[in-house]
């Protein structure tokens, strides 16, 4: 089947100048000691694993990390990048293992430093300790009772759980407990700070940071929001210009009632899209010719539409409209979590990168 041409009535706006920016900005505050990577799971927050890595390839990054083996399957890198699975390797996971030499997995528990004992072929992998998330990891009794010894571990990491709560006490407390395990497995690097955390300064960097939700536009704590540029912004195309009569409503479970004849907008997007129901009423676009005036969204957004108020606008059918790419702005508009609303990026766009 013939591939149709980028006509979809509905985009995403890419910045690969923003994108970069703000990995070079997170890698100077990374310190010069520490290599700064990128997290491109969740198909590179929305916008699109490989071309996500291709163009932070290019300008410098060296390390990548996915969730899944499937998603290290679908990512094309050249053999000199570091590409490590989070989620580490489950047995039905050995054979994809086994076809990607080049990659390492990110072991979490006792049974899969096993499996990869057995398994592995002595290659390196990495390995995540737990420091009091929770979440995944092995314990750190578990390296002082031998459990990693022999293993060729490129890089020993944790996570932070609250690293976008810069005064919280658990902050200090992982990174004494990660710090104390310095030189206890022969790793050759350790990891600790994602975006917020690379935020809290040089002693959370260690060899190597690994943003995600920043590199993308999004802000998890006060001290970036000076230093990230947003990288998405939704574009949109206007189906029908109506007049709405005083007193009329607009959308599902006439939500929105006209206070006077006013000029409506219904453009093609919805929350099938990922611009969800919690931007009724709530979330607005802009022109992308003329004077910029901000469009309040009216009315319930519904799986595929979105009622915008055009007072003051010659905006008409077939005219784009671009929505608030201030993902902190927008999530707290809709009440989601800016992840959700990058994640959540379906897949009928079309995704353009200038």
């Amino acid at each position: 089947m013939t591939p149709l041409p980028d006509t979809a009535p509905h985009r995403l706006r890419l910045s690969a100048d923003a994108l970069v920016a703000n990995w070079r900005a997170l890698a100077r505050m990374s310190g010069a000691g520490a290599a700064c990577g990128a997290a491109v799971k969740a198909d590179g927050y929305g916008l699109g694993a490989a071309a996500v890595a291709q163009r932070l390839a290019a300008a410098g990054c060296r390390d990548l990390f996915v969730s899944s083996w499937a998603e290290a399957a679908a990512l094309p890198v050249e053999s000199a990048l570091g590409l490590s699975v989070l989620h580490g390797v489950r047995a039905e996971d050995m054979a994809a293992a086994a076809a990607l030499p080049h990659v390492r997995p990110v072991l979490n528990t006792p049974q899969q430093v096993a499996r990869w004992r057995a398994g592995g072929g002595g290659r390196a992998c990495d390995v995540m300790v737990d420091t009091g998330m929770n979440r995944l990891g092995i314990a750190a009794a578990d390296i002082a009772d031998g459990l990693l010894d022999g293993l060729a571990i490129d890089t020993l990491m944790s996570h932070l759980a609250c690293a976008d709560e810069p005064d919280a006490a658990m902050n200090r407390d992982q990174l004494r407990r990660f710090a104390a395990l310095r030189g206890a497995t022969g790793a050759r690097r350790m990891s600790l700070a994602n975006s917020a955390g690379i935020a809290l300064g040089r002693d959370y960097a260690f060899d190597l940071t690994r943003p995600g939700l920043a590199l993308y536009g999004g802000i998890p704590c006060p001290a970036l929001a000076d230093t990230i540029r947003p990288v998405v912004t939704i574009e949109a195309q206007l189906l029908q210009r109506r007049i709405v009569r005083a007193g009329e409503v607009v959308g599902y479970n006439a939500t929105w009632t006209a206070p006077a004849d006013t000029p409506v907008g219904i453009a093609n997007l919805g929350y099938a899209d990922g611009y969800g129901r919690g931007f009724s009423d709530r979330g607005r676009a802009r022109a992308l010719a003329g004077d910029g005036a901000w469009l309040p969204v009216i009315g319930r957004v519904s799986m595929d539409l979105v009622a915008l108020d055009l007072t003051g606008t010659a905006l008409a059918e077939g005219d784009w409209i671009a929505f608030d790419p201030d993902l902190p702005r927008a999530a707290a508009a809709s009440g989601r979590s800016q992840y959700e609303l990058l994640t959540g990026l379906g897949k009928r766009f079309d995704r353009i990168w200038a």
